[in-house]
């Protein structure tokens, strides 16, 4: 931390409009908060999260889930009744992409990721996954809260709460997403009951300038002097209001965002300038806001963010409703490079054991072919499906070079070893030191969790 900037600023940009003032709900500074049991109730085996979140729904059949018989009855009906999605489907559609075995697990990955297969034994693919159902709004929710329904904290908020952070002049909690806001916006890195200090801060990556990353993150019209005046005015000021006003958490975390917001003007800029990389790091990754978004990722979590969370873009693009060929090659070529790129990058410089990397999107895709809206007719894509799907974790105590679980012969269904949303945060927590019983928040007379009463920690699938 500068000592040009004492710890306690408040009130910066309580003038400004937008951009910084969404810092609102960030600020750790590894203060306890309304109780809560801070310290890990095991050696943590990660630090740290990545999650990559593919919004729209990765097509499980074309990426990690060869299906052969699917193939063979391409252009027939299933043989038994298509499970219920969000539209009507109907004959087999055989994925347009080939697979192959990568690495020495020999894990099949299709040629959608050929810059990604080459990191196949550090990936732990769960073909099992299950979400409740085939909606974007609700899918989201329960991916990132545990809950598709209620108001309730997402898994950032709960980890940054319970592991507080490594840096007192960045957020948290960071999600990148360019050009907007995913399906649900603020709503999946909310803190909901949590002290309104662990909700996430979005920033919008479409920016290539780190200065423009953030609005109004540095003041134009007065000097660092000035500045330092005006928040030690402001800061009594504030104790005062504050002092009469005790147990006041939401103004306690108005008061710490503003601080965090002027912290924030000696590291953000520097957190989110890829340009500081050398040219070979740069290369690797890739060009597009995609990979660079990765590559701000590794740099925010090497700075000590606790949990960065990566947006493929506005909206769904991994939606392919109309032609899955076409559709979700573009979308794979956007991000392929960097995620191989993230993983070698965070494996070199020793953190890819203390770091990990959840890949997912909210639910997958129906391997039947997706019918006209009126029921007729149809296209070359594929429908919501919520009955089975895959995602990958890797680093972090995950063991790579792991395919668990699977979907029945055609991908439609989880049928061995199903794994819920539920099961997978409990895995996640374990992993970050928690057992997911046991962290617990106090709110409205009853104590809540992450993953409310259910989930099983997936012990298969760790090291």
């Amino acid at each position: 931390m500068n000592p040009m900037f004492p710890s306690s600023r408040r009130d910066f940009l309580k003038r400004c409009g937008m951009g910084i003032g969404s810092l609102a709900l960030a600020d750790l500074l590894c203060q306890p908060a309304c109780g809560g049991d801070l310290s890990p109730h095991f050696a943590p085996r990660a630090k740290r999260v990545i999650h990559v979140f593919l919004n729209g729904g990765m097509s499980q059949v074309d990426t990690f889930d060869p299906k052969p018989e699917l193939t063979k009855r391409g252009g027939q009906m299933l043989p038994y009744e298509n499970l219920q999605t969000e539209r009507k489907t109907g004959v087999a559609l055989p994925s347009p992409f080939t697979f192959k075995n990568h690495g020495q697990s020999g894990i099949p990955i299709s040629d959608l990721f050929p810059h990604l297969s080459r990191c196949a034994d550090d990936l732990a693919v769960i073909r099992s996954m299950h979400v409740e159902l085939p909606s974007h709004e609700l899918s989201l929710m329960l991916m990132n809260t545990g809950d598709q329904r209620q108001v309730r904290p997402s898994f950032g908020s709960w980890l940054t709460w319970g592991m507080g952070s490594e840096n007192q002049n960045l957020p948290g909690f960071v999600a990148l997403c360019p050009g907007g806001m995913p399906v649900g916006g603020a709503a999946n890195w909310r803190s909901a009951f949590l002290p309104g200090a662990y909700q996430g801060v979005h920033v919008d990556t479409s920016q290539a300038d780190p200065r423009k990353l953030i609005d109004h993150i540095r003041n134009g019209r007065l000097t660092a002097n000035a500045q330092h005046d005006q928040f030690e005015l402001l800061r009594e000021l504030n104790a005062q209001h504050l002092a009469a006003r005790p147990g006041e958490a939401a103004l306690e975390s108005r008061i710490k965002s503003f601080e965090l917001a002027y912290r924030m003007q000696m590291e953000a800029t520097d957190a989110f300038d890829v340009d500081q990389e050398p040219e070979h790091i740069r290369k690797a990754y890739g060009e597009g806001p995609q990979n660079r978004q990765l590559l701000m990722a590794r740099r925010l979590v090497e700075r000590g963010v606790r949990f960065v969370q990566t947006w493929h873009g506005n909206l769904q693009p991994w939606d392919s409703h109309s032609n899955i060929r076409t559709e979700h090659r573009k979308v794979a070529n956007e991000c392929d490079q960097g995620l191989a790129a993230l993983i070698m990058d965070l494996k070199q410089r020793g953190m890819l054991d203390t770091t990990l990397i959840l890949c997912s999107g909210e639910f997958g895709r129906t391997p039947s072919v997706e019918m006209g809206q009126n029921g007729s007719g149809a296209a070359q894509g594929r429908d919501h499906n919520h009955w089975g799907f895959s995602l990958w974790l890797a680093g972090g105590g995950i063991k790579g070079g792991t395919v668990y679980g699977s979907t029945d012969e055609f991908g439609f269904r989880a049928v061995e070893n199903p794994v819920s949303v539920h099961d997978l945060h409990a895995t996640m927590l374990q992993l970050m030191g928690y057992d997911h019983e046991r962290l617990t928040y106090r709110y409205a007379g009853r104590d809540f969790r992450l993953t409310d009463v259910y989930g099983r920690a997936v012990s298969e699938i760790i090291a």
